[in-house]
């Protein structure tokens, strides 16, 4: 369907529920056949359709919106290939003769170097790949690994570590998605694929974990008692705090502070394509001076300069997940951490689902309570609600910080009514 491509439209085009959808971009710096390809994953790619002298008709991929291509960069990149077409090549001919040769391996490293490397946990998924799949099918050709051969690799990984298991299959699904969203393979032989039709182990579980008062206490105030790293445990503080993700807190670099506010770039989110704004309290921002004295104090130590990150264990080297995680394993009952019923002892991410359990708790609505720990609308709602909330947050997020006091010093009167807050009679 002809359509002019902007920015405005793209951002707002809604995935159709099965197959793809194409947009002929009719504007006029477009050269002929330029277009915008949207999968039902949601996938948004540039795409030149021509024909070849042989008469075949042919579709090119050109590369995802938005990154790593803008409207204005794949239009002329699509200007480029006409070109080249209109003088007799056939790139997508070149580009199908080049991925016969295409082994996992490569696969895997250009997906990586396009979707994985400066993630959060960048380093795990390299190293899933690297322990589990590539000496199994590293030399393979991609184009030739069957869905079965999949499934065995999982199993097998299943017998001795199930929840390793579902991550290696998750994390081998997005590698042959990109693949065929590349258009390096015709079809993904992973698509569909469900763990618990692998092993009942591998089902997913949607976690409940939420750290009681007790359990609140005793870990603020453990933490800096009781040997954890410093910087670990100010990070893991800095999440209760603020509700957002581990990773996002681990990889925050002052650059990304002005003021009372904390920005995480869209590069650092994963489950989203947009920046996200964190109001700092006066507790935030304690630990963040807090975090930059200890960082000092071990650069002049250590004798090297620290590189902008606010929890920098190591020169160049942030805190970790996994760092956070080895440091709650190991000192689980030094910190007050019970053995629940049904989720076991506390993990780094429900310190998040605390925040944002106890913002209901306190009488944050919904809204707002979503919005403080970045979980942003989707559809009609997602597209015409611009209004960003900032008073209510800060609102929000002081309220929680006086709560959070009031539990860690029980004989000091911090509850105030959200109420009185934000002001409301």
């Amino acid at each position: 369907m002809p359509t002019t491509l902007t920015d405005r439209f793209i951002k707002s085009v809604e995935p159709p529920e099965k197959g793809k959808r194409i947009y002929w971009d009719d504007h006029r710096d477009s050269p002929k056949g330029f277009g915008l390809r949207v999968l039902a994953s949601g996938t948004k790619s540039f795409v030149l359709r021509y024909r070849a002298k042989t008469g075949t008709e042919r579709i090119q991929t050109i590369g995802e919106y938005p990154t790593p291509w803008s409207l204005t960069a794949a239009r002329l990149e699509a200007a480029k290939i006409r070109a080249n077409v209109d003088a007799g090549a056939d790139p997508l001919q070149r580009r199908r003769e080049v991925r016969q040769e295409l082994t996992v391996a490569d696969a895997v490293e250009r997906f990586c170097k396009a979707r994985v490397d400066g993630m959060a946990r960048g380093d795990e998924v390299r190293r899933y790949f690297e322990r589990d799949l590539l000496p199994v099918l590293g030399r393979r050709q991609l184009k030739s690994v069957k869905r079965s051969e999949i499934i065995a690799l999982i199993e097998d990984k299943a017998e001795s570590a199930p929840r390793a298991a579902a991550l290696l299959l998750a994390y081998t699904k997005l590698l042959f998605s990109y693949a065929e969203d590349r258009e390096l393979i015709e079809v993904s032989p992973a698509t569909g694929i469900k763990p618990g039709r692998i092993s009942s182990a591998m089902k997913s579980v949607k976690r409940g974990r939420v750290l009681d008062e007790a359990e609140i206490r005793d870990f603020w105030i453990g933490a800096d008692a009781v040997g954890v790293h410093r910087l670990t445990a100010l990070a893991l503080k800095l999440i209760l705090v603020t509700g957002q993700r581990p990773g996002e807190v681990v990889g925050m670099r002052w650059d990304e502070v002005e003021g009372e506010t904390w920005t995480i770039p869209a590069s650092r989110r994963g489950k989203t394509s947009t920046a996200h704004s964190v109001y700092l309290t006066e507790t935030a921002r304690v630990i963040l001076e807090q975090a930059r004295a200890e960082v000092a104090r071990l650069s002049e130590r250590r004798r090297w300069e620290p590189s902008g990150y606010v929890f920098e264990h190591r020169e160049g080297k942030p805190a970790t997940t996994a760092g956070l995680s080895r440091a709650l394993d190991r000192y689980a009952d030094q910190l007050g951490a019970k053995d629940h019923p049904d989720w076991g002892r506390w993990h780094p991410h429900d310190l998040r689902r605390t925040c944002r359990t106890r913002l209901s708790e306190i009488g944050i609505s919904e809204e707002v309570a979503e919005r403080v720990i970045g979980h942003t609308k989707l559809g009609v709602v997602g597209v015409y609600n611009q209004y960003k909330y900032a008073l209510e947050i800060r609102a929000a997020l002081e309220a929680w910080e006086r709560r959070l006091l009031a539990i860690v010093n029980p004989t000091t009167d911090n509850v105030v009514s959200f109420a009185k807050v934000v002001g409301a009679e």
